[in-house]
């Protein structure tokens, strides 16, 4: 998946415009890359374009626990939206990103979260092939 279309899928799904998903993206990548392991940021990262890598650098080498709802008070922050726009727009960037990573990927990423983060994806898109 290229940027431009992971984009537009966030935008389709966030119903947002194009030109403003970007800084949500930002905010959802770089807090999940807090969240999880290191190595399972860079695993993720290495699957996706250029530009969204570079949003998936963590900012520490260990994982910093955090529940859903403190999770998308960090997004929130960090994009400059409401809690609800943050929820509605990490729904979308964890849709996409199901899509846009090899299943195999996504279920290890999964694996780090708590189950609650389950409530972020759309079990109706397909995920992406092995």
């Amino acid at each position: 998946m290229t940027y431009e279309e992971f984009r537009a899928a966030v935008a389709e799904r966030a119903g947002l415009p194009e030109d403003q998903v970007e800084p949500l993206m930002r905010a959802t990548l770089s807090t999940l890359a807090d969240r999880v392991s290191a190595g399972e940021a860079d695993d993720v990262a290495s699957q996706l374009p250029r530009q969204l890598k570079e949003w998936m650098i963590p900012g520490t080498p260990w994982a910093e626990p955090l529940d859903l709802e403190t999770f998308l008070r960090q997004v929130a922050r960090r994009a400059g939206i409401s809690e609800e726009e943050a929820r509605t727009g990490a729904r979308a960037v964890f849709t996409t990103l199901r899509q846009a990573v090899s299943d195999g990927e996504f279920r290890d990423l999964m694996s780090q979260l708590p189950q609650e983060f389950e409530d972020l994806v759309d079990l109706n898109v397909a995920p992406a092939g092995p």
